[in-house]
């Protein structure tokens, strides 16, 4: 089984658009609970993300210098102290995600850019969701019945053409524990580095035998 981002997404989202005013911003934010807006056009796609850490560019501003000439300079920076609207604030351009990638992609493209939600895409670009840290890490509410069907029926059977009845196969709180005989040491890593990425698993016991094999003469 492959959890999708669309499986996962939220699809109700609150987008801001780019001409939209920093208090507006401020205000959807704060009541909606969020602490970031995709941006989009008018046509719905994606053009970038507005976050809390734009708008606290505002609150940061350093005082204003001393002396006409650097005055006038600072009043004419364009920055995002200076920003009035979301596409002036916007961090962009957005990474975005489409709904058919695994959950297991998302993650890690999270993990890579250091970010918090992505964007969900249409094949044009257009929002229909959004996914978050928290989305992703729902794989891991999968029930240990069926972690141990996938592991038994889709990993032992069928991808290692194992017999399920040979080995001893459990789950508890998403931790697999699989012991029984393997005829190769090879072939028992490689069953315990694929059940460990099965989606839904916290971790792997290595209950594992394998027979001894005489030395040669």
């Amino acid at each position: 089984m492959i959890t999708t981002v669309g499986g996962v997404m939220t699809r109700r989202v609150v987008a801001l658009l780019e001409d939209t005013g920093y208090k507006d911003i401020v205000t959807a934010l704060r009541r909606y609970r969020v602490s970031a807006c995709p941006v989009i056009d008018e046509g719905r796609r994606v053009i970038g993300l507005v976050s809390e850490a734009d708008l606290l560019y505002k609150q940061t501003d350093p005082p204003m210098p001393p002396g006409l000439y650097r005055l006038d300079r600072r009043l004419r920076e364009h920055t995002k102290a200076t920003a009035v609207t979301a596409g002036e604030l916007m961090t962009a351009p957005a990474v975005v995600i489409l709904p058919s990638a695994p959950v297991a992609t998302a993650a890690k493209v999270m993990q890579d850019r250091l970010l918090k939600r992505l964007p969900v895409v249409d094949a044009g670009g257009c929002l229909i969701g959004i996914v978050t840290r928290s989305d992703v890490l729902s794989v891991f509410e999968r029930s240990d019945a069926d972690i141990r069907d996938e592991v038994v029926k889709v990993v032992v059977d069928e991808e290692f053409a194992l017999d399920p009845a040979s080995l001893d196969i459990t789950v508890r709180s998403g931790v697999v524990t699989l012991g029984g005989l393997i005829d190769e040491r090879a072939t028992a890593l490689r069953l315990l580095g694929r059940v460990r990425h099965a989606e839904g698993v916290v971790g792997v016991r290595d209950r594992l035998g394998y027979p001894a094999k005489p030395y040669p003469d």
